[in-house]
């Protein structure tokens, strides 16, 4: 029971982008979606889930503690919310403002920006 449980909190490789094909085709054909911290960019999904990318440039953040801090934060709402997005491939990309943020701000942040996902794909 407990591995059951725990399995379903994982972030599994089959639901990332790994490959450089994978990010050109989200770029390539994306919807846009964004605010001050973040923006995301949402393409087909090929794979049958939800997979996300991630896009956090040194110019956005220059140290690496703050690179993984926003990285696991990104994860970790992603990993919350895999249930309720459609099948899209996501890349989220980080805006220097972030960096300088605090996590309850950024929780908020991508809380609304997965909403905002899942509810325009609906529509469509």
């Amino acid at each position: 029971m407990a591995e059951a449980a725990a399995s379903c909190r994982r972030f599994p490789r089959a639901a990332r982008l790994t490959q450089s094909r994978e990010f050109r085709g989200v770029f390539a054909d994306a919807r846009r979606h964004g605010d001050r911290q973040f923006t995301i960019l949402v393409g087909q999904g090929g794979a049958g889930r939800p997979r996300l990318g991630l896009a956090v440039s040194k110019r956005a953040a220059p140290r690496a503690v703050d690179r993984n801090r926003l990285k696991r934060l990104i994860r970790e709402r992603f990993r919350h919310h895999i249930a309720d997005l459609p099948i899209v491939d996501v890349v989220v990309m980080v805006r220097p403002v972030a960096r300088q943020c605090d996590n309850s701000v950024l929780i908020r942040s991508l809380d609304k920006l997965w909403q905002r996902i899942s509810d325009s794909c609906e529509s469509s």
